[in-house]
């Protein structure tokens, strides 16, 4: 069974689910199994690192490399 059939069918019998407290349980699981995953995937970066990142983000800002939250905002509305 592949991982679309398993999901069709989890939801299917989650949809007949009546019991309020066995929802919440699978969503209490759910839950800390994304956050397991997410922090398996975060990556820890050293100090000097970090500062790396700050000072191009300062660079990019100070050469006009960069989008204005009201450009953004213009080019979000134009999607509609």
């Amino acid at each position: 069974m592949d991982i679309q059939t398993k999901k069709l069918h989890f939801v299917q019998e989650f949809l007949r689910i009546k019991d309020e407290k066995l929802v919440d349980k699978l969503n209490a699981v759910l839950k800390t199994e994304r956050k397991k995953k997410f922090d398996k995937e975060l990556k820890l970066i050293s100090k000097e690192e970090f500062n790396k990142i700050i000072d191009k983000a300062e660079e990019d800002s100070v050469s006009g490399r960069m989008t204005s939250a009201q450009e953004l905002q213009n080019e979000v509305d134009s999607w509609s």
